[in-house]
């Protein structure tokens, strides 16, 4: 499958890719009119690294996330991605970068004119260079990785339950083999059941897809049960980027409300162990 798509959707490598960091935003200003969101934001995410942006109401995760995907203009400071500053390049390469990224919006935001199968077939279909088979095959593999059978490709999103349409969400957000995806707020509004289910559904496709995920949440479990990487904006910057296991080290109020209170300490005696996995040495 991703042989006959990644030529379609990026040709040919950037040259100023190679050995850079999937995300690097440098001496970053934010500002709207004389209200500035942030000031000297730096933050670099590393190839195949799940990153958790936290921070509290009004601190600017939404802005920053819009900040990435090309969305939101900096008053000062660079945004590359992939290695390219997306700030300076032309609207053409613009779009061949953010066809190698996903995006999975908090409510799912699916087209609710159009099928569950047509809502995922749509950005194939927007390239204008794939066959109707290629398209149906990959649009229903896309609906199988995440969970949802060929029974439901014809249903309308108002049919669906909210577990559901994040998984078609997330199966849209696929569609191109992306190298990059954004979560925005995943598991928000699903019982604690679903939130697992999706939870691991996200760990799978991130090994099985080799994929470099940021993902906005305030859930604590989501957060310390997926995250390689924490970054907490607070005070108009990334105030530390670090491990899960690690970020109640840092002394700030934000941290301290966050992630020191009960369900905080709950959330990590829950962490899944990284030595769990790893091979036993040879005695």
């Amino acid at each position: 499958m991703n042989s006959a798509m990644e030529p379609v959707i990026d040709a040919e490598a950037s040259a100023a890719e190679a050995g850079a960091p999937v995300i690097q935003i440098e001496d970053l200003r934010t500002q709207f009119g004389d209200v500035i969101v942030h000031e000297n934001l730096n933050l670099t995410i590393q190839q195949g690294e799940i990153v958790s942006l936290v921070g509290g109401s009004g601190s600017g995760k939404t802005v920053l996330l819009r900040q990435m995907l090309g969305l939101t203009h900096p008053a000062h400071g660079t945004v590359h991605v992939f290695g390219e500053d997306i700030n300076r390049i032309e609207a053409l390469r613009l779009q061949q970068l953010r066809n190698r990224w996903g995006m999975l919006f908090q409510h799912g935001a699916l087209f609710s004119a159009l099928t569950v199968f047509d809502n995922v077939a749509q950005p194939m279909r927007e390239l204008r260079v794939l066959p109707k088979e290629l398209i149906r095959d990959a649009a229903l593999l896309k609906l199988q990785m995440a969970g949802i059978g060929p029974e439901h490709a014809l249903k309308m999103p108002a049919d669906l339950s909210g577990g559901m349409i994040k998984r078609v969400g997330l199966a849209r957000a696929l569609a191109l083999e992306p190298e990059l995806l954004f979560l925005d707020e995943p598991t928000a509004g699903l019982d604690p059941s679903a939130s697992e289910s999706f939870v691991d559904l996200i760990r799978t496709l991130h090994e099985e897809m080799q994929l470099t995920v940021v993902m906005v949440t305030h859930d604590l479990d989501t957060l310390f049960a997926l995250s390689t990487h924490v970054a907490v904006l607070a005070d108009k910057h990334i105030i530390t980027y670090c491990e899960p296991g690690n970020v109640v080290e840092f002394k700030h109020p934000f941290i301290e409300t966050f992630f020191r209170g009960e369900r905080g300490k709950r959330a990590i005696e829950a962490m899944p162990d990284p030595q769990e996995n790893q091979p036993e040495s040879a005695s």
